[in-house]
């Protein structure tokens, strides 16, 4: 059990280097949250549960369970809030990046 706790923080320190790369190549403000968010949620998840593999005992798995909840939880919240926010203080886009889900349904019709 402990090499899968092993591997699995490996694995989580590798999706928070991967967010701070994306962190440095993405061009707007919501590509960076996304790569925040996901390494928020799969990085503290994979480190930590692979923690309680490396020391398996009944509270550590309780601390890791609610942890891992919240995180998740928090983390998705987190960065729908910091979205809207740059959205409504006017961030631009990359021109990259498809924005017709935000058009109004009204010019639709």
């Amino acid at each position: 059990m402990a090499l899968i706790g092993e591997i699995l923080a490996v694995v989580g320190a590798a999706i928070f280097v991967a967010a701070a790369i994306g962190l440095r190549r993405f061009l707007d403000p919501y590509s960076r949250i996304s790569a925040v968010a996901t390494a928020a949620g799969l990085g503290v998840a994979f480190v930590t549960v692979g923690a309680v593999l490396i020391d398996p005992q009944i509270n550590n798995i309780v601390k890791v369970i609610l942890a891992v909840a919240l995180q998740l939880l928090t983390s998705a919240v987190a960065a729908i809030v910091i979205a809207r926010a740059a959205v409504n203080s006017g961030h631009r886009f990359s021109p990259d990046t498809d924005t017709s889900a935000l058009d109004d349904p009204e010019d639709h019709r």
